[in-house]
C-alpha cells in the first residue's frame, strides 16, 4: 500500500494542462445586527473578504498545491474580476499567462455574502459568452500548451469554453502523444468522442447523460444506495461515451469505478465526522489525474482521489488540498492497512513484480521511536544500495519485550506513519516478532542492511537472508546517535532542571 505514498511523491514536477471554465469565487463576510429600513433584509457590516480561484481555476490551484506545474487555458474578460482572479492564481503559484483575455466577455464571478457565518445571498456575474475571436485564440494556444504536459484535465461547467473544436484537436494531439485525459463535466455527452482516460460525473450528472429527464434526483432517493442500479447506469454511460473508465462519485458513499472489461469496483469514502457542505470534486479530480500520470492504475488513482476529497470536505468553502496533507493521509491509510494484515500479500506481489523486473530490493528494520538524524542517514544510504527500500517497524508489543515496559515513547501507528512518509522509504510494514527473521523469509530482499553498531555481532536473521538469496550489509554509523541516548539526554536535562539528577534507560540501537 505504501506504493501509493511513492505515487504522491512523484506528483512534484509533473506538468498538467487544465482546460475549462475559469471563474472567481468571492466571499464577503460580516455581522448582522439589524434589518434594513428599506426592506426586510439584514444589514451586513463587512468584516472581511476572500478572493479565490473557482471552477477550472480551482482545479489548477489544486494541481499546483499537489506539486504539479500547471498551464491553465481559459477565457476571462477585461474587468475587475479578471484582475482579482489573475492575482489569486499567481498567489497560489499558477501561471495566468495562458488565459485568453476577451474584451467582449465578462469574467465568471460568483460572489457570496455571509453574515455571522451564514449565507445571505450569492450573486453571479458573467454568462460564459465568449467572442469567436477568443475561441480561436484559445484553440491556437492549445498545441503549445499541450506540447509540454504529462496529463490533461478538462474542467467543464457548461459555459462553452471547451468547444467541439477543442475536443477534436485534443484528441488528435493525444493520438500522436498519449497522456492521461481526465474529464470533469456537468454534461458528459458533450465529450462522447473525446477519447478520455476517465470521466468523473456525480450520480445525477451520470443519470442526466443517459436519461435526459430522470424521474427523480437519485441523490434524494429514500433508502440505501442501490449499487447494482448505479452499475447499470454506469454501463449505459460507457456505451454512450468514448472513455476507458468512468468513476461515478457518490458523495459520502464513495465512488463506483467501471471499465469496459472487468467488474465494477466500489471504493468507499473516508468517514468524516464534521464534513462541510462544500464540493470536493476539483480536489478529487486533481489527485486522481496526477496519480494516473505518476503511474497508478485507475483503482489506485481513484483511491488517492478519495483521500484528497476526504481532506477537502473538512475545509471551508472553495478547497485546495496541499501535497503534504495528501501524503499524510495516504501514509495513514497505508499504515492502517498494514495493521490489518491485508497489505502484506499486496506487498509481496509488488516485490515479486519488482524482482522479475530486475530491481534490487533492500530491507532494514528498527523501532524508530524518536526519529533523529541517524535514522535518516541510514535510510538514505540503504536506499542508495538498491531500487526499493522496505522498512520493518517493530510493533509496540515487540518493543516492550526488547526494551522494557517504558518503551516505546510513540505508538506503532505514529512510528509506522512517520517512517512511511520519509523520502527514502518505498514500503513500511509492522512486524510483531523479536527479530525480523520471518518477515525476511517472506520478503526475500537482495540486501539486508544493519547499522554499524551491529558490526561483528551474530544476527539471528542471517540464515533467513541467505536462504532467500540475499546478503547482509553493515553500514558504518556516522556520529553517536541513538534513540536511547536521546531519551537519556532528555531525562538528564529534565532531572537537572528539577534538581533531581539524571537517569538511564535500558536498551540501545534505534
Amino acid at each position: 500500500m505504501n506504493t501509493d505514498v511513492g505515487l504522491v511523491r512523484r506528483f512534484r514536477g509533473l506538468r498538467a494542462l487544465v482546460i475549462g471554465d475559469v471563474m472567481l469565487d468571492s466571499y464577503l463576510e460580516g455581522t448582522a445586527a439589524r434589518l434594513c429600513s428599506e426592506g426586510p433584509v439584514p444589514v451586513v457590516r463587512k468584516t472581511g473578504e476572500e478572493r479565490v480561484p473557482g471552477g477550472a481555476a480551482n482545479s489548477a490551484a489544486n494541481l499546483r498545491a499537489l506539486g504539479a506545474e500547471v498551464s491553465l487555458l481559459g477565457v476571462v474578460g477585461d474587468d475587475a474580476a479578471a484582475t482579482l482572479l489573475r492575482a489569486a492564481l499567481r498567489a497560489r503559484g499558477v501561471d495566468d499567462a495562458w488565459l485568453v483575455a476577451d474584451d467582449e466577455a465578462s469574467t465568471l464571478h460568483k460572489c457570496r455574502v455571509l453574515a455571522d457565518g451564514q449565507y445571505v445571498v450569492r450573486y453571479d456575474e458573467g454568462d460564459g459568452t465568449d467572442s469567436p475571436a477568443a475561441g480561436a485564440r484559445l484553440l491556437a494556444r492549445l498545441d503549445d500548451a499541450f506540447a509540454g504536459c504529462d496529463l490533461v484535465v478538462i474542467s467543464d461547467y457548461g459555459y462553452g469554453v471547451v468547444t467541439d473544436a477543442i475536443i477534436a484537436r485534443l484528441r488528435a494531439l493525444r493520438a500522436a502523444r498519449p497522456c492521461p485525459l481526465v474529464i470533469d463535466t456537468k454534461e458528459p455527452r458533450r465529450f462522447a468522442v473525446a477519447g478520455a482516460t476517465i470521466i468523473t460525473p456525480n450520480l445525477l450528472e451520470a443519470r442526466l447523460a443517459v436519461e435526459p429527464r430522470p424521474l427523480a434526483d437519485p441523490r434524494r432517493a429514500a433508502g440505501p444506495l442501490d449499487l447494482a442500479a448505479v452499475e447499470t447506469l454506469g454501463r449505459r454511460l460507457l456505451a454512450a461515451i468514448d472513455t476507458a473508465h468512468a468513476a461515478i462519485t457518490l458523495g459520502g458513499d464513495g465512488v463506483l469505478l467501471l471499465d469496459r472489461r472487468g467488474p465494477a469496483r466500489h471504493l468507499p469514502a473516508h468517514p468524516v465526522p464534521q464534513a462541510n457542505d462544500v464540493g470536493a470534486g476539483d480536489s478529487f479530480t486533481a489527485a486522481l489525474a496526477l496519480a494516473l500520470a505518476a503511474g497508478a492504475d485507475p483503482e489506485g488513482a481513484v483511491r488517492i482521489g478519495i483521500d484528497a476529497a476526504g481532506i477537502a470536505v473538512t475545509k471551508r468553502r472553495t478547497a485546495i488540498v496541499e501535497g503534504q496533507e495528501l501524503l499524510g493521509r495516504v501514509s495513514l491509510r497505508a499504515e492502517a492497512a498494514d495493521e490489518g494484515g491485508s497489505s502484506r500479500a499486496e506487498l509481496l506481489a509488488r516485490l515479486d513484480a519488482a524482482r522479475r523486473a530486475g530491481r534490487t530490493i533492500v530491507f532494514t528494520n528498527g523501532v524508530f521511536d524518536i526519529l533523529h538524524a541517524g535514522h535518516i542517514q541510514l535510510l538514505r544510504r540503504a536506499r542508495d544500495l538498491g531500487d526499493l527500500l522496505v522498512v520493518g517497524v517493530n510493533s509496540d508489543r515487540g518493543v516492550r519485550r526488547l526494551k522494557g515496559p517504558t518503551r516505546p515513547i510513540n505508538g506503532e501507528r505514529d512510528r509506522l506513519a512517520l517512517v512511511a512518509a520519509l523520502d527514502p522509504v518505498d514500503h513500511a510494514i509492522l512486524f510483531d516478532e523479536d527479530t525480523p527473521t520471518e518477515l525476511i523469509r517472506a520478503l526475500r530482499p537482495h540486501l539486508h542492511v544493519k547499522g554499524g553498531d551491529y558490526a561483528g555481532a551474530a544476527l539471528p536473521e542471517s540464515d533467513a537472508v541467505l536462504a532467500g538469496g540475499g546478503r547482509t550489509v553493515i553500514l558504518p554509523l556516522k556520529g553517536d546517535l541513538s534513540t536511547s541516548a536521546t531519551i537519556d539526554r532528555i531525562l538528564t536535562l529534565t532531572g537537572a532542571a528539577r534538581g533531581t539528577g539524571g537517569g538511564t534507560r535500558r536498551g540501545g540501537g534505534r
